[in-house]
This record gives C-alpha cells, structure tokens and sequence, in this order.
C-alpha cells in the first residue's frame, strides 16, 4: 500500500511538472476575430473611452448597422450616441462635420462609400480643408467610415475603390485595414485623431477570422497611422497592397515560393500619409516591384507609389520596371464572370511576378 501511495505521488509530481513544462511553452494567447467583430471592438471600446465619440449613420443603432458592424452598440449607449439617420449622406455627413467642429469625434458611417459621392462637398471642402483655412484654430476631429472597393454582383454604381480618391486630398488620412489587428488597430487611432480620416473598410473581408494577439485585444492597443507592415519577407520582389487584396498577395506568394521565387508582401495600411520608406527598404533589397489593388489603374495607389520609387533612391536599385495589377479600367459589370475578369486574381499576381522577374 505505501509503495502504491508513492507510485502514485510520484506519478502526480510528472504530470504537475509536464504540466508546467507545457504551460511555459504555450505562445501568447490569441483568439480568431472577424473583422466586423475587430470594427465593433475598436468602436466599442473607443465610445466607453471618450464620451465625446458618437456614431451615426443609417441604419447603426436598432438595426444594428447593414453589415452588423455596429452590433450592441445601441442597447449599450443609447440613441444620444448611436443615431440612426434618414437616407441622406449630404445632410448627416454635414451634421458630424458640425459637431465635430463644436469639439465632438463622431464616427459617420457610409453604408458603402459609393453614397459618400453625395457627401464629397462635406468630407473635402468642409472635413478635410478647415484646419488649414482656420490657420490651425479649428480642428475637425471625425472618422468618415463603411465598406469601399468592389463587393460581389452590385454592379458598376457600387462597386469602386476610393482609395485614390479621397488619398488625392490633403487635409485627409486615408486608412485601408486588411485583417482583423488592422481594423481595430487603426480605427482606434483614427477615432483620437484630431485630423479627418476616411476609413476604407472592404465588405467581403468583414466575416473573415483572423488570428488577433494578446497585444491586439488589450483596450490600449493602437497601430499609428502612416506605418505599412511587411507580412512576409521575400529577397526577389517585392509586393506593395492594400486591403483585400494584400491576402491576395500572400496566396499568390505562397505559390511562387514553391517554384523558388521569395516574394515581399508589404500591407500599406495608410494611403494617406504613405509608408514610402518601408517601400523604398523593401525595394533596395529585392530590385523588383509590383503593386496590386482592386482600383482603377489611371492615376490610382499603384501610379503613385510606382511614382514615388522612380524619384527616390530607390530607383537605381530596380533591376526591371515596376508593373501594376489593378481593376480593369471599366465600370464594373454585373455578370459574374465579367466580374471575376474584372478585379485582380491570384493568377494575375503570378503573372506579374515572373513577367517583371522575365522568368
């Protein structure tokens, strides 16, 4: 029996010791988090943080929002802070401007940044342009906000990219989140800044998981505004994105490395102020660049960053032209297979790569 017992003390002090030995090799936590669930976080926590921080918009507080970004919100703050507004993107857009001047942060939800078409006059001549007209004396602290770029079978009213649009406006930042981390991170810092800043969310990455940090689901979690991230490391070219399509990227390099191709996937975050010197690095060490986005080509982020290399330093480093991977320059068609023909595929990526490496 004393033997049993200390068969099985021992026993137990294995396992407790495996145990620990387990526990310390365990990475930090992380948790899968939609997008939308990222967006509602940042909101979430933004709004507890600062009672000056509201959302309107249509549709945002009982219906809680077309896309579920806004899920809960309503129940939890109430109609003095999540407003639903008629179907009038001039006149809502008009009233966050004001509030925002009278010293509030409001957060002005476009159901999709196609209908900020009607608002332009507000984001530019109102949001983007007052600080400078005011010398600097009367900030506008707001986050214009929804889904941007094309989705699936909305056709050609509703299916643009903005990214070069509102990007072409000083007094604007323009950010673009690809995954999870970077549409929480960023909308945090977008909601305390104290400049305008249009955020271009993408509606068919929304119910897409991505892993999210320990880092990242902290309440202080902030990504600045004006730093792109590389998302894989590559030494023979390098890939420059934004929004959907940096996943894009990562698939289409994924499948070079199988043919001994090392691609570089550089997720831009910010249009507005752009990360040229994370370009410029990743250039200097590659030769080689190719940019991808789901835009138009004439005068779109590709034309300017590809721009931006030819004057640098960086361009005496190119060892073959840059090239661009873009939407068709077309309005977008309904059919679906028109449609497909009309956005960047993985294979379309691939066939840049090795056209620009002549491989």
């Amino acid at each position: 029996m004393a033997l049993f017992r200390s068969l099985v003390q021992s026993g137990r002090s294995v396992v407790s010791v495996t145990l620990r030995r387990e526990f310390h090799r365990t990475s930090p936590a992380s948790l899968q988090v939609t997008v939308r669930d990222a967006l509602n976080q940042a909101m979430d926590e933004e709004l507890e943080r600062d009672e000056r921080v509201f959302l309107l918009g249509e549709e945002v507080a009982q219906y809680d929002g077309a896309y579920k970004v806004s899920r809960g919100l309503w129940k939890k703050y109430g109609d003095k802070r999540i407003i639903d507004t008629p179907i009038t993107e001039m006149g809502f857009a008009g009233i966050a401007v004001g509030a925002a001047m009278a010293g509030l942060r409001p957060i002005c939800e476009f159901m999709t940044f196609n209908f900020s078409m009607q608002a332009i006059d507000q984001v530019i001549n109102s949001a983007a342009k007052t600080y400078y007209m005011s010398s600097g004396m009367q900030p506008v602290s707001i986050v214009f906000r929804g889904p941007n770029g094309a989705a699936a079978g909305v056709a050609a009213q509703h299916s643009q990219c903005f990214a070069a649009w509102y990007g072409h406006c000083p007094g604007l930042k323009v950010l673009s989140p690809w995954n999870a981390e970077d549409a929480k991170g960023l909308l945090k810092s977008a909601i305390r800044d104290d400049n305008p800043v249009v955020f271009l969310e993408n509606e068919m990455m929304y119910s897409v998981p991505f892993e999210m940090s320990e880092e990242a689901q902290s309440k202080d979690f902030l990504i600045p505004i004006g730093k792109a991230k590389i998302e894989r490391q590559g030494s023979n070219i390098t890939l420059v994105s934004h929004s959907r399509y940096v996943g894009h990227c990562l698939e289409a390099a994924a499948v070079l490395a199988k043919e001994g191709i090392e691609c570089e996937v550089i997720n831009l975050r910010s249009i507005r102020p752009l990360d040229m010197e994370a370009v410029e690095n990743s250039v200097k060490k590659t030769s080689h660049l190719v940019t991808v986005e789901g835009g138009w080509p004439q005068f779109g982020v590709g034309a300017e960053v590809c721009a931006r290399i030819m004057e640098g330093p960086a361009f005496n480093y190119l060892d073959a032209p840059a090239s661009r991977v873009t939407g068709v320059d077309i309005p977008m068609p309904y059919a679906k297979i028109l449609e497909d023909h009309s956005v960047p595929q993985i294979k379309d990526i691939i066939f840049a790569v090795k056209k620009t490496l002549n491989v």
